[in-house]
């Protein structure tokens, strides 16, 4: 007959083969999700934005989203330090020195729009237990249910971007994120801060062609002159404007960073200088979800935790030789 001590060896010994299995080959991550042809997003390049923040209202307005102060000093403005539940959109700026030169890394500022990237391989979305997290797999869309959402805020804790954020102040609790105005889109509308973007700084339309606008305007020379679109990229009538291009850092944020965004940036300050640190090609997501399939597969980590418990609970117990007995008599006796 098969005794405790039989199966807390065949427990731990599962678990030495789970912590095995995923030591191998064969549990290497996935290869990250792949982009749709029609997916959209936006490209913002910083050399072009102002800082007049008309994104910003324009993403308040397109959302109904209320006043977002930092104390209750400052309740009658609005002015959001960061991304928060109520407040999808920011224009953060750079600042070095004097502040002076606009696009400078010395003695200049420069300014960056921080929302959500819309992953192509979205940690949030593979973080969420209940699909209240989705990504529509034509658009690319990163998308939240408020209905399905739990409040668990695995999504806050998985994104890489600090984007998901949990509103404290309401009584039911919500993530609040940008959609890129997806609600708007069956009215021939698109993400409202690149309708309102008076220079273009951010544009919208299909990845493909923002990769590809983004590509030409990294191969212009430094004061160059030419026309900078503004709207919506794919549409082919979108106004235009002449300008001199900048000194551009010779990378497409976005383009590849964790399998990459369908948001994606351009700027002549360093990209760890404006909040961007530099990261890997592998998305966290198909690193995460390797690892959980491997550890959960079968069953075999739960088993191994269940023996793992079960054998400290067995050593805490009083040993047979220890206990006490009853002798014929029915006088308890002690064995020792």
């Amino acid at each position: 007959m098969s005794t405790r001590r039989d199966f807390l060896k065949r427990a731990l010994a599962g678990g030495a083969a789970v912590a095995g299995a995923a030591a191998t080959p064969c549990a290497q991550a996935r290869d990250n999700a792949q982009l749709s042809p029609d997916a959209v997003g936006l490209l913002y390049d910083a050399t072009l934005c102002i800082g007049c923040k008309a994104c910003v209202t324009a993403c308040k307005t397109a959302n109904d989203l209320p006043i977002d102060y930092n104390t209750s000093a400052d309740a009658v403005w609005d002015m959001p330090l960061d991304t928060t539940a109520r407040t999808y959109n920011v224009i953060k700026v750079y600042k070095n020195g004097t502040a002076t030169i606009k696009d400078a890394e010395q003695d200049g500022y420069s300014f960056m729009k921080t929302s959500c990237l819309h992953c192509v391989d979205p940690s949030c979305v593979s973080a969420c237990p209940v699909n209240a997290m989705t990504k529509d797999p034509v658009t690319g869309i990163v998308s939240y249910d408020k209905d399905a959402c739990i409040g668990c805020r695995y999504c806050v804790a998985a994104c890489p971007f600090g984007i998901p954020k949990f509103d404290y102040q309401s009584a039911t609790g919500a993530i609040g994120k940008c959609q890129l105005c997806r609600h708007r889109m069956k009215d021939g509308h698109y993400a409202a801060c690149a309708e309102v973007c008076p220079t273009g700084a951010t544009l919208f339309g299909k990845v493909s062609d923002l990769k590809d606008e983004a590509k030409r305007r990294l191969a212009l020379q430094p004061g160059e002159v030419t026309q900078f679109p503004r709207g919506n990229l794919s549409t082919g009538d979108q106004p235009s404007w002449e300008g001199a291009a900048a000194k551009y850092v010779p990378h497409l944020f976005g383009d590849k960073e964790l399998g990459g965004t369908q948001m994606m940036k351009l700027s002549a300050v360093a990209f760890d200088k404006v909040g961007h640190k530099p990261l890997p090609d592998q998305s966290f997501a198909s690193k995460s979800e390797t690892l959980q399939h491997t550890l959960y597969g079968g069953l075999a980590l739960p088993i191994a935790a269940l023996g793992a418990m079960t054998f400290f609970a067995k050593r805490n117990m009083p040993k047979d030789d220890d206990a006490t007995h009853t002798d014929k008599g029915g006088k308890q006796e002690d064995s020792k």
